[in-house]
This record gives structure tokens, C-alpha cells and sequence, in this order.
């Protein structure tokens, strides 16, 4: 069978004929947003630092994030530089301004709030702080510098000066927590852990839900605002109600006070045109679907909206009921692709599963065939099983997706050894092929929860017509265990009809931090858009103690993005080994690394021209800012 993607034709036509260009223009040195640019393809025109001499990259300067007497963790912040100045974020909702050349400090703020009481030191209070974003501003309100945060607030703040906007809600600050998301459930975790998008004057917010705690709760709506007054413009239900599209994929009324499907990453905006393009998250309960039978639009789903009403355009959905927490972190990236003579506007969206989606970015439709393939259905009793899936033809998966014993790892005897009794407890691993579901039993899925790609997502060069990102192959074994059964895991407490049915405990199957199937276990993937093939795929990062010459990649190295340049660059983090490389973007070639003193994780770089007429490259590592350039 083949994937259908719902087209909602009417908005997509009179959009595509009256699109208006309504980009922002900033000079070549910026970096006003997390990808760069609203397309998210995070790439940078620069040219200085090239495959020639990128060997010679030295240490610019740092900036530490830590003071005296506020709680550290580390940062997974990108930074923004706008005009000679770096805005960065990190935990515990602070926000800087740096000299761009030597890292002085500019500003410094922290959002007011109780933040470093005992109390506060739970598992969401800090915040990610993952990203900003930059308003150009207008005739009444200077540029500012925008960001959610975990306490579901939004603010504004002049990036001059650090001073929130008095004209922008309360004093600079918009309360997300309305009754309209909260769904009855005041005392639910709402917040922001990801960045805003903007548009014009507008500012949209997905919505971070705590996951594992039952299927009811706050809403994932997506929700635009007004950047000069901090009024609520239009809202998107995730869920869809009564009357809506997608409304007959929640059997039996489910659809009601559902938590999830939210878009807890990255925004993409085609801002020619004004189409805003929604990652939307699995709908929870993350591991099982008792509670919400049916396919669950549009969780799991790429939804594209109208930017300025929020309008329904097209959308697909990747993952039909998902029971593997798959949602769909990756930042969509838009690119232009090359086939039979004629350029297609597109877009490119992944899950944690290893495949990649691209579609006609304005129609929806998709650029290579995407079959429904039937996939395992397991015995959960009660439980709704999805009979199909869908697979792009093209691109091929670039990840593992099944098990069987032949694919243990034979990295050294021992290992292959400890790695054998493991499995054996669970009959071999109980994988039945792609999208085995959890199960009482117990069972190895592909991805992870972790996934195999992550919110850090991946880079396009439009010169090689390359979509690159890092993937690794992670896997668990899946099991549901019954809350009546293990009463003293009732760690969450909440009204009634929000309360979980099951707890989802995970087995990693790694013996001394080594997975049990063969290496490579974390590849950097390169896919020619035009063709859809892989044009080249390399093992990322490296592991101590294997045999030499072995090239098995780092375990669980998915989490730090590459970003690439008009040099035929890309620099990226996140591998376990603690090194940051520089690539040939063409080939894959390493051609520089070194090892930094915290690991990069969840933080990608970002590159830009200092005013002193220097090309640097910077990076959040730990609770470090570290920057890099020629000598």
C-alpha cells in the first residue's frame, strides 16, 4: 500500500500563487536564529576557514557559564550572533550577551523566580534552555531577544540592554499556563524546553509535557503571539476536537484531555511563502495505547500550517499510534531538490527512527514513494496495534531496525560471551523486525527511547544537495510492567484519570558501556537529496579498549548536530569520546578534532565573522562556551 498524505488543497493553493516574500536580511556573518535561518538548515556562507587550513584551529576564547553560588548543569544551548554580539542561553532560565571577538560580557539576565530553592531542584526545574530566537523588531519595539521557559512562561527582552519589554505582556513576560491547555490538570508540568519561532511579528510556542504519567493532561497545542503586545493570536489543536481533521483517529471519544503530541523541538518556518512546519511528539502514554485506540493524529505527524492563522495546510503522519516514544524530534529541514529538470521546493523531517521523509514542502506531497509496510502486532491485551507502517523507499534506512543472534557483536570474545547470556535471557532479544512493540515480556526495540537521532538534528549543504546527520544505532529491551503489580513505583501522584496504567522499564543491553550487536554503533549519514541515496556513511566518534583499527563509532553519540559551510565544512560534538571534528563535507573525511574537557551534548555549533575580520567557530560543551579560530 501506499502512505497517504492528507493536502488540505485550498489554503495550499492560494498560498502557493499569492506568496509574498517576507524574509528577514541579515548580513553573512549572523546567526539570528537556532538554524541559522528559519529553513533550519544551518548553514553557514563562510568561507575563511576551509578544508586546507582547518587543521590550524586554535582556542579564541571561553566563557564560563557557572557563578558563584547558582546551581550548574550542562548546557544544551546553540548560541545566536546578531551584529557582533553572542546571545547565549543556559540552565536555570539565564541569558547573556557576549562581545562576539572576546567573549565580554555585555549583559547578563536571569528570569525572576524561585529557582535555586530546594523545591525547585526537581527534574524539570532549570530548564534546557535549548534555544533563542531574534526579533528584528518594528517601528514601536527595539530588536529583542525571545525565549520559553520550563515554568511555562514566554519573554521578551530588549537585546540592547537585557531589560524585559514592558510592552510585551506582563512586564515582558506572557503566561503560557492558560485554562484553555491546561485541561483541568493545574499542577501538570507545562514548559518550554526548546526554542520559539518567529514570523513577521508573530512568535509560536510548542509546549514541553512530562512524559510517563498517564494519558490525560495539558494540551500540545501549538500557539502564536503577538510579539509587540504579548496577545494570543491563534491556536492549533494537536489533538484534533470535535469536527476537526483527524478527530476519527481517537476511537471511542480518546481524543479528550490528552497530553502529548507537541512539538517539544525546533520550529520551521518557509518564510517566502508563510507556511509554518510543526515536528509534532508521540501523544502519551509514550509506551502503550490502551487509553487512546485508534492512529492518533497528529501525533508522530510533520503538520504545515498557515503561519500568520494557523490554518491546516497538509500533514503526514510517520508513526501510526506510536508505543515507542518515536515523536519526531528532528527540526524539519527545507531544501530545494533536483529532479527530472525541475526544482522541487522541500522538505525533510525524521523520528528517532532511521529514515528520512522528504516531501514537496508547499503540496505535501512526497519526492520518493512512501510504502505502508505490516509490522509486528503484539498481545498487550486491550492494547491497539497499527497493522502497517510507513517506509520511504528512498532514502534507505541508515540504522538498524532489527535483531537477530547472527547480528550479536563480535568486538572481543568476552564481550560477544557476556552479550550472549544477556540476550539469552529474553529468548534471543524477542525482536520480531521493525517496530516490535514493548511487552509484559520484554522485548529489544530499535531505536531506543533516546532515539537513534535527536532534537540536535542535522545540517544541509545546498551545494551538494547533502542532508547530514548522525544516527546512532541504540536499542533496549522494552518492558511493561503493571502499576497495580509494583506498588511502591507509584511515584506520580495526580487526579485519578490521569494516573499511568504501566511503568516502562528499560534494559539497555550494553556490557561495560558496549551494546550487544556489532558496530558501528553511531555513524554520521550524508544522503543525496537529488537522488535519494546515501552518498556516504562513516563511523562517528570511538571506544576505547576495541581491537585496533576497528571502527565502531561511540555509543549513544546522537546527541550534538553537525553544521556545515560554504568551505565544504561541517563541525560537530556529541560523540562520547569528547572530541569536536571538522569533516569534508563532500567525502566524510575527518580533517580535525580536538578533546574538549566537558562533553558536547545537545549543543550544536554555530560559525560566524567576528568584527576584527575573524572567522570563529563556537560550541557549548558542559558548562563551557568554547571558541575556535585561525591563528
Amino acid at each position: 500500500m501506499t502512505s497517504c498524505v492528507r493536502v488540505i488543497n485550498v489554503v495550499a493553493a492560494v498560498l502557493a500563487v499569492a506568496a509574498v516574500p517576507a524574509m528577514s536580511v541579515h548580513a553573512q556573518d549572523d546567526w539570528p536564529a537556532w538554524g541559522r535561518e528559519a529553513s533550519n538548515q544551518r548553514h553557514s556562507p563562510l568561507t575563511q576557514i576551509n578544508v586546507e587550513n582547518v587543521s590550524t584551529l586554535v582556542p579564541a576564547w571561553r566563557y564560563e557559564m557557572p557563578r558563584p553560588g547558582v546551581p550548574s548543569r550542562p548546557a544544551q544551548s546553540t548560541p545566536l550572533m546578531v551584529d557582533g554580539v553572542l546571545y547565549l542561553s543556559f540552565p536555570y532560565y539565564r541569558v547573556v550577551a557576549l562581545e562576539a571577538d572576546t567573549g565580554e560580557e555585555l549583559w547578563d539576565y536571569t528570569a525572576p523566580g524561585a529557582w535555586d530553592s530546594p523545591e525547585h531542584q526537581l527534574h524539570w526545574t532549570g530548564g534546557s534552555m535549548r534555544g533563542l530566537t531574534y526579533w528584528e523588531g518594528d517601528e514601536g519595539t527595539p530588536p529583542q531577544i525571545v525565549f520559553g521557559t520550563e515554568e511555562g512562561e514566554l519573554i521578551s527582552l530588549d537585546s540592547k540592554t537585557g531589560i524585559p519589554n514592558g510592552r510585551f505582556g506582563n512586564d515582558g513576560y506572557v503566561d503560557l499556563k492558560t485554562e484553555d491547555v491546561m485541561n483541568g490538570f493545574p499542577d501538570m508540568h507545562y514548559g518550554i524546553s526548546s526554542g520559539v519561532a518567529v514570523y513577521k511579528h508573530l512568535v509560536f510556542t510548542g509546549v514541553h509535557n512530562a512524559d510517563e504519567t498517564g494519558s490525560k493532561g495539558p494540551a500540545g497545542d501549538v500557539r502564536a503571539w503577538d510579539l509587540r503586545t504579548g496577545e494570543h493570536v491563534w491556536t492549533f489543536h494537536t489533538v484534533p476536537h470535535a469536527g476537526e481533521v483527524g478527530n476519527e483517529t481517537w476511537l471511542n471519544d480518546s481524543w479528550r484531555n490528552v497530553s502529548g503530541a507537541n512539538t517539544w523541538t525546533f520550529f520551521t518556518i518557509d518564510e517566502e511563502r508563510g507556511i509554518l512546519y510543526m515536528p509534532l511528539g508521540s501523544a502519551l502514554n509514550d509506551f502503550y495505547g490502551m487509553d487512546r485506540p485508534g492512529d492518533n493524529l497528529f501525533s508522530d505527524s510533520i503538520v504545515a500550517v498557515d503561519a500568520m492563522t494557523g490554518e491546516l495546510m497538509w500533514f503526514f503522519q510517520a508513526v501510526h499510534h506510536d508505543l515507542w516514544d518515536l515523536d519526531m524530534p528532528v527540526p524539519p529541514v527545507l531544501f530545494d531538490v533536483e529532479r527530472d529538470g525541475e526544482t522541487i521546493p522541500a522538505v525533510g523531517v525524521m523520528t528517532k527512527y532511521p529514515v528520512l521523509f522528504i516531501f514537496n514542502r508547499v503540496t505535501g506531497e512526497p519526492i520518493y514513494e512512501i510504502e505502508e509496510r505490516p509490522v509486528p502486532r503484539g498481545d498487550m491485551q486491550g492494547e491497539y496495534y497499527s497493522p502497517t507502517q510507513p517506509f520511504p523507499v528512498k532514502p534507505p534506512p541508515f540504522g538498524r531496525i532489527s535483531f537477530t543472534m547472527d547480528d550479536i557483536a563480535t568486538v572481543t570474545p568476552e564481550h560477544t560471551a557476556a552479550c550472549r547470556e544477556r540476550l539469552m535471557q529474553y529468548d534471543g532479544g524477542r525482536n520480531r523486525g521493525p517496530f516490535t512493540p514493548p511487552s509484559e515480556e520484554g522485548a529489544l526495540v530499535f531505536p531506543s527511547t533516546g532515539g537513534g537521532t535527536e532534537f540536535t538534528g542535522g545540517t544541509f549543504d545546498p551545494n551538494l544537495g547533502y542532508y547530514i546527520i548522525n544516527y546512532a544505532d541504540t536499542g533496549h529491551i522494552s518492558t511493561l510492567r503493571s502499576v497495580e503489580d509494583d506498588p511502591d513505583r507509584r511515584g506520580y501522584v495526580g487526579p485519578p484519570e490521569s494516573r499511568r496504567r504501566y511503568w516502562h522499564v528499560v534494559d539497555r543491553l550494553t556490557v561495560n558501556g558496549w551494546p550487544c550487536w556489532q558496530p558501528p554503533w553511531s555513524q554520521l549519514v550524508a544522503v543525496d537529496v537529488n537522488t535519494g541515496e546515501i552518498a556516504w556513511k562513516i563511523p562517528f566518534g570511538t571506544v576505547e579498549g576495541t581491537p585496533p583499527g576497528l571502527l565502531t563509532g561511540a555509543p549513544n553519540s546522537q546527541k550534538g548536530g553537525p553544521t556545515s559551510t560554504a568551505a565544504g565544512l561541517l563541525f560537530i560534538g556529541g560523540a562520547s569520546d569528547r572530541r569536536f571534528r571538522a569533516y569534508e563535507t563532500k567525502t566524510g573525511r575527518e580533517l580535525w578534532n580536538v578533546e574538549t574537557e566537558q562533553m558536547i551534548s545537545g549543543a550544536n555549533p554555530i560559525t560566524y565573522m567576528g568584527t576584527n575580520g575573524k572567522q570563529y567557530v563556537a560550541v557549548a560543551a558542559g558548562t563551557t562556551l568554547l571558541t575556535y579560530t585561525l591563528p
